[in-house]
């Protein structure tokens, strides 16, 4: 999807962009604020303008993708049925040309053409027991590390809320980076731990194999360290060095890959600390970060009229965009899925007015019901007879609106990304006001991670030298 560069923009530039983000999702708050479970009993189409209802009326899936969502196949030149009401176009257009892009500022062959489970850029030990998507971002941002450490003069990284240490790893073991892992959970610790030793084993096997391959750097195990990091303190042990000799000076580098709700605010944090000379942190989770507290942190975007962003505008902030654009364009049976939720709720507040947006744990294969069997298992999921009686002429009627439930959908994910761009905008903002230097690079690709952007701050500015960070190593 198009978008604005984050990179390069002067700080005129990322304020005026912040003012134009506020106004643009106070006038559409409607669309973001709203729950599509709620498509019925709340009638949010017609919440829409009626020009907007005739454009929309009748797109199928793989039209709302192209048109919509500006997701065009390969070859394909969106042509549209209609003449579109200009303010359902400016929305469109707005909503492209105000959030980040997520596509990187580069094309390389995929490292998935051979395997789609294994990486052709990893070694086979790194690959075990890692999932493709992650070892994408574990390689992609790991790199990403080591050049910005070479750059700042790091002595050690940090690497916050490490979970099974996956990054760490290849950060030690395969860049050569002396690195502290940090995790609240000591299971996934304790993991971590065993996990290091089988890919020390497997190393050294593959060394006596090939006992003419030179090792390009020297190996280092990551430090792994059970503490739970708190958003509101500065965390004595994670700026504690390895290195402990006299003549030692701590210069640190912070990183998180998808460091969850206030944990990447955390790491901002701490980047004031005189020990920390760099910052490489990739957000997700936005609806767990503190009200207050998490957002806004910058001054300038808590000054700004219509800033707040409440829980529901911060969890559609971590959808999948181009996930969903290539559901649409398959047009999978599976797109009922919000349609038939939105039917269930209607049927929920006529038994239990007052229980509202229920959690439905998952109901297998949700397609291949007809839309009164899964109503009748929701009702079991959320503790009500599922022998109720119902009207079986308003759930068909319902389930003919499928695709009015996916267009009102689409919209409200047009908008979403703005909402991404403005929180991770605030945090750029934040940093320069600390007197540091910020920039955002979107390193993985979107349709494997979709938080996909990285926030990478230093103290000193890096000039030509951060366009490094963006090249994909040969």
């Amino acid at each position: 999807m198009p978008g604005v560069s984050a990179r390069g923009l002067s700080l005129e530039q990322r304020r005026q962009l912040a003012v134009n983000l506020t106004r643009v999702l106070a006038r559409y708050r409607s669309i973001v604020d709203a729950y599509i479970i709620e498509f019925f009993t709340d009638n949010l189409w017609g919440t829409l303008p009626c020009s907007w209802q005739e454009a929309l009326d009748g797109l199928n899936p793989p039209q709302l993708a192209m048109q919509l969502l500006g997701m065009p196949g390969e070859g394909e030149v969106v042509r549209y049925r209609s003449v579109w009401p200009l303010s359902l176009l400016a929305l469109k257009s707005t909503a492209c040309a105000l959030a980040f892009t997520r596509t990187p500022g580069f094309q390389t062959p995929s490292e998935f053409l051979e395997n789609p489970s294994q990486s052709s850029r990893l070694t086979a030990p790194f690959r075990k027991h890692v999932r493709a998507k992650k070892q994408h971002e574990i390689r992609r941002l790991g790199e990403l590390v080591k050049k910005l450490s070479d750059l700042t003069g790091c002595t050690q990284v940090v690497d916050i809320g490490s979970g099974q240490g996956h990054l760490s790893r290849f950060m030690s073991l395969g860049l050569g980076l002396l690195v502290k892992s940090i995790e609240g959970d000591q299971r996934l610790v304790q993991r971590a731990q065993r996990l290091d030793q089988e890919l020390l084993q497997a190393l050294e096997k593959e060394e006596k194999r090939h006992p003419q391959v030179v090792r390009a750097s020297p190996r280092y195990s990551p430090h792994h360290v059970v503490r739970w990091v708190e958003p509101t303190a500065l965390c004595e042990e994670l700026l504690l060095p390895l290195d402990t000799s006299p003549q030692s000076r701590a210069r640190l580098l912070l990183t998180g890959l998808h460091a969850c709700g206030d944990l990447s605010v955390t790491l901002l944090r701490h980047f004031s600390c005189p020990q920390v000379v760099a910052l490489a942190s990739v957000g997700c989770c936005y609806m767990k970060l503190s009200d207050p507290g998490g957002y806004p942190l910058s001054q300038w975007v808590a000054g700004l009229p219509g800033h707040e962003l409440p829980y529901r505008l911060r969890e559609g902030a971590c959808h999948a965009l181009e996930e969903y654009a290539e559901r649409l364009q398959k047009s999978g049976p599976g797109l009922r899925t919000h349609c038939y939720r939105a039917a269930l709720e209607t049927v929920i507040r006529g038994a239990q007015p007052e229980l509202r947006r229920p959690g439905v744990q998952g109901i297998p294969r949700v397609h291949e019901l007809k839309i009164e069997e899964y109503v009748r298992r929701g009702l079991r999921r959320v503790g009500l007879d599922p022998q109720l009686p119902l009207n079986l002429a308003a759930l068909q009627a319902h389930q003919a609106q499928e695709n009015r439930v996916v267009a009102f959908f689409s919209l409200a994910l047009l908008l979403a990304p703005l909402v991404e761009t403005l929180i991770l905008l605030d945090r750029l903002l934040y940093v320069q006001e600390q007197g540091f230097y910020a920039e955002l690079l979107p390193i993985f690709s979107p349709a494997l991670s979709p938080r996909n952007l990285v926030l990478v701050a230093t103290k000193r500015p890096l000039g030509e030298a951060f366009s490094l960070l963006e090249m994909e190593d040969s």
